[in-house]
């Protein structure tokens, strides 16, 4: 086997994942596996080369060459390599992001290794793959989104973790009333914004409806979404937002946090570490799922889940298959989800947890309190041309909510035209 990587991740193999993987694989893999990878910070660099050294390790007549790609690179460049000079291998995304590449016939279909026991192991992000009943890739990593909020502060005021709107209504009035924002947040980039509307409109309507939404099937102008932007309008009306926050990146907006001029953050499990840098230790940051509005609306949850496929104009497809079946499997997953790697949440139900209070929060609550279902974020379930116009409009409704109909306008118009 010859790889053009050596990197010290390997010294972490298993017995159990090169056995696994090898068992799966049931015949000898030759020839060259071409694999490129948007995974281009240090460590997620890091988990992806430590994959393919051991996954070449378990393939000793397998020539397997990585190319790694800065990620907003990687963005405008895949359309290209998918269709000039595939590779065999290559990291995405899952739901609307994949879409486009399955529709230009670019990503190949794989049900075949959705069946049998990945299926059930796999379950809580099969649907993120599937579109028109077949399935595209498969995922190694997600992490849950939720409200990350200052304990020590809740605790000093004698708040408790809400589970109702109108507990969360009663908290951020007590905060606002000892002069402390109830949420922080950078709207500089736009994204922020639309993890808000996820969870107001899913917590609102349902995930159904949200799916629908993000689909091109429901009206911008209907009273489902209008019943949303008014729960927005009550915090916006309230003052629960940092000033000026479209002048912040989300990075931006964690020393409100830290220093405790706003109580909580509706944000991904990445926000962990930069608060704990600040000097938040678990004694002071907590969480707690995004609390229900309309009662009886099962809970849906933004979980992100990023994903390996199969290009069709692959040139090895059969180890390209094995590697993807490694990848996915619970002691891979493991590995490369602890707090010393991705420090996210593993999908294979069979994986374990790190032993981290964030992750075990966030596994317990999408494997357990996530009835609904688990959406992708507002700019990987509605196309691209839609989120970018859609949270265009979040933005300008959170500084100026008086601006909603000319809002709806605009996203209504830009539905009938971009579906």
């Amino acid at each position: 086997m010859h790889s053009i990587l050596k990197t010290s991740f390997a010294a972490c193999v298993a017995a159990g994942i090169a056995a696994s993987g090898a068992s799966a694989a049931g015949h000898s893999l030759s020839g060259d596996l071409v694999i490129f990878s948007d995974m281009s910070n240090p460590a997620p660099r890091a988990v992806m080369e430590g994959m393919v050294e051991r996954f070449g390790e378990m393939h000793p007549d397998l020539n397997i060459a990585l190319t790694v790609i800065d990620r907003e690179a990687y963005k405008t460049q895949i359309r290209n390599f998918l269709t000039a000079n595939a590779p065999d291998v290559a990291n995405w995304y899952a739901a609307n992001r994949m879409l486009p590449y399955v529709e230009a016939g670019l990503f190949e279909d794989i049900s075949d290794l959705w069946e049998g026991q990945i299926s059930e192991d796999l379950a809580s992000t099969k649907g993120a793959l599937t579109i028109d009943d077949k399935q595209y890739g498969v995922p190694y990593t997600y992490y849950q989104w939720g409200v990350y909020y200052r304990k020590d502060i809740f605790d000093d005021l004698g708040l408790s973790e809400p589970t109702t709107w109108e507990e969360e209504l009663a908290n951020c009035q007590t905060l606002l009333d000892n002069g402390v924002k109830c949420y922080t947040i950078g709207t500089k980039f736009l994204w922020t914004a639309g993890g808000w509307f996820d969870y107001l409109n899913m917590r609102t309507n349902g995930y159904d409806f949200h799916a629908r939404l993000t689909n091109g099937e429901e009206s911008w102008q209907s009273d489902e979404v209008r019943a949303t932007f008014a729960n927005w309008r009550e915090l916006i009306d309230m003052g629960a937002f940092i000033d000026d926050h479209q002048t912040y990146s989300w990075q931006e907006a964690l020393p409100f946090m830290a220093n405790g001029q706003a109580a909580s953050y509706l944000m991904g499990n990445f926000a962990v570490a930069p608060l704990r840098d600040s000097g938040l230790d678990d004694s002071k940051l907590d969480f707690y799922q995004f609390v229900e509005i309309t009662p009886g609306i099962a809970k849906g949850e933004d979980a992100p889940t990023d994903t390996f496929h199969i290009p069709t104009g692959a040139k090895n497809k059969d180890a390209a298959r094995e590697f993807l079946r490694f990848v996915v499997s619970a002691d891979n997953q493991t590995l490369i989800n602890n707090g010393e790697n991705l420090g996210q949440l593993p999908v294979n139900a069979n994986s374990s947890v790190d032993d981290d209070k964030f992750l075990q929060q966030g596994f317990d609550m999408l494997s357990n309190k996530a009835p609904g279902g688990i959406a992708q974020f507002f700019d990987r379930d509605a196309p691209a041309e839609m989120a970018a116009v859609a949270m265009e409009g979040f933005q300008e409704f959170m500084v100026f909510p008086d601006n909603l109909e000319d809002v709806l306008d605009r996203l209504e118009a830009a539905r009938e035209d971009i579906y």
